[in-house]
């Protein structure tokens, strides 16, 4: 099989040609380069439209001089295209070359997701049965986990894409587009300096630490250790969050996606976090991970396997086309990811180890590919947060274990051992209706969770709790909580729950209705209303 892909959401205007028998792929690309600034949707397009044409010419001549038929014609089985995320002209030129050229061809037409073919690029080459995708680029930053026939967004940024984030940093200064490269070069002579480092649960945000990193300059610091400081925490922040996803879905497999992926740092750190918890990683060559349309025929060729093809009519594109709405026709089966825990266990989060024994002994290991000086401080506030606010929540109504001691300078706890297991291994409506009047408990009182994910819930197994007057769902894990009174900050609490759901549950939609019935049932109905505006805000624009 032969197919033909085109890629053209943003700036790489890009044709390529994927023999799926010999797994060859032949990529002709021609990037849009600004003058200056960031990417101008208009110059994008006009580029794009002169572009589009030379490489899909490039490509079509190779696949005619490797044809195997009888030299009449390119031997092209299917023309796939970047249907969106995107800028809607760029898209546009691109779908209209597409279906012309299916037209031409008399070949089905394929629409691809290009969030989604950065992660299938990755899974196809590494061999990978059903990995957790980190997708870093320009416009976007998120992690995929497949769950149900749907790749799940197991997190994301709540803000803007992370190349987006440090290219505001390198406009500050005067540098040209693309600027992660400079940062990354500009970086090797630099030294650490603190800036804000914001984990929500799985979800991440980089418009502080841009802000700060642009008043560090402006004060005087060298922009090498700016540019230091800003990968180091930057990338910190995306592989905590990796580590995070790979514990909640107990997946061992991390690919990474987007051009942001080609920085040598972000590679190292996540090939560091994976080698220490004993899980594969894989990053695609270069070429894969910048923006190409190798990776649109990759999956076309897939997609067009399984007969998921376009009628002409409902091509259209989407320039908000979310990885999770695509359905995925080309794979089936998935794995268990539920975890069973037996006294003595040892349970390896993203951050800690807990030892279970009469007690619960959480110790929060070093992170070797975070600076030495940024990890002995995330530990250390962190522990000491957890500490106070398992105390607070305790008064405020909310079960929670009884911490028997506290060990600042090793980022230790020991804690009265609760339940039998994870909510996640045994998520039921009831439960998750507990765990809505908890956090509306915590709100009430000030204070935020920051990480109730289905791993953060213990349960007591319902065998042994009848005509017993004890709770059989705690809240643990308060390591990201704060104080706020923020209608924001509790929606993103909500948000975060819920997004560990639907990565992981069989059945989503009825655990997250009783849930925010929970939730309704004490908390302020406000919340609730901007929760349906944090999950409305459009994403990989």
């Amino acid at each position: 099989m032969r197919v033909l892909g085109i890629e053209g959401t943003a700036w790489a205007a890009s044709a390529a040609l994927y023999d799926s028998e010999r797994d060859d792929v032949v990529i002709q690309s021609d990037p849009y380069e600004p003058e200056s600034g960031g990417i101008h949707p208009r110059e994008a397009a006009e580029h794009m439209g002169e572009a589009i044409p030379r490489v899909v010419a490039a490509v079509l001549d190779h696949a005619e001089t490797t044809a195997d038929d009888d030299g009449t014609g390119p031997g092209i089985d299917a023309v796939a295209f970047s249907r969106g995320p995107g800028l809607g002209p760029c898209l546009r030129i691109v779908g209209t070359a597409a279906r012309a050229l299916a037209g031409a061809l008399d070949v089905p037409l394929v629409g691809v997701n290009h969030m989604v073919a950065h992660l299938e690029v990755g899974r196809h080459r590494s061999g990978f049965d059903s990995p957790v995708c980190l997708n870093a680029s320009g416009a976007n930053a998120h992690l995929l986990g497949y769950r149900d026939g749907r790749y799940r967004v197991l997190g994301e940024t709540m803000d803007t894409g992370v190349g987006n984030a440090l290219d505001k940093f390198t406009r500050h200064v005067g540098w040209s587009h693309p600027g992660g490269p400079k940062i990354e070069a500009a970086a090797e002579d630099g030294e650490y300096v603190p800036l804000p480092y914001v984990v929500k649960g799985m979800d991440f945000s980089f418009s502080g630490i841009m802000s700060a990193a642009k008043d560090r300059y402006d004060d005087g610091h060298s922009v090498e250790d700016v540019c230091f400081s800003l990968q180091e925490h930057t990338f910190a922040m995306l592989t905590e969050v990796a580590e995070r996803a790979l514990s909640l879905t107990g997946t061992d497999e991390l690919v990474l996606g987007g051009g942001v992926g080609q920085n040598a740092r972000l590679r190292e750190m996540l090939a560091e976090m994976c080698a220490a918890r004993g899980a594969e990683f894989y990053a695609p060559e270069p070429r894969f991970l910048r923006d190409n349309a190798g990776m649109i025929a990759v999956l076309g060729a897939k997609m067009y396997a399984a007969g998921d093809t376009l009628p002409v009519a409902e091509s259209a594109i989407d320039p908000n086309f979310r990885p999770d709405q695509v359905p995925v026709t080309w794979r089936d089966g998935e794995e268990d990811v539920a975890r069973s825990l037996d006294v003595g266990d040892t349970v390896r989060g993203a951050e800690a180890d807990v030892t279970l024994g009469d007690d619960a002994t959480k110790a929060r290991v070093p992170k070797t590919y975070r600076h030495s000086a940024l990890d002995e401080r995330l530990r250390t506030e962190r522990t000491v947060a957890e500490a106070r606010l398992l105390n607070e929540a305790r008064k405020a109504g909310v079960p929670t274990p009884l911490v028997r001691d506290v060990d600042v300078p090793a980022a230790t706890l020991t804690m009265q051992r609760v339940g039998d297991a994870d909510l996640a291994t045994t998520l039921t409506p009831d439960r998750a209706r507990d765990v809505g009047r908890f956090l509306a408990r915590l709100h009430d009182a000030g204070v935020v969770h920051g990480d109730p994910t289905t791993r953060n819930v213990r349960v007591v197994d319902a065998a042994t709790t009848e005509g017993r007057d004890h709770p059989d769902t705690f809240l643990i894990d308060f390591g990201l909580g704060f104080h706020t009174g923020h209608v924001e900050d509790h929606a993103m609490d909500l948000h975060v729950f819920a997004g560990s759901v639907e990565g992981t549950a069989a059945d989503p939609e009825r655990i997250i209705e009783a849930f925010e019935a929970g939730y309704a049932e004490e908390g302020d109905e406000a919340v609730l209303e901007r929760l349906a505006e944090v999950r409305g805000r459009g994403r990989y624009r």
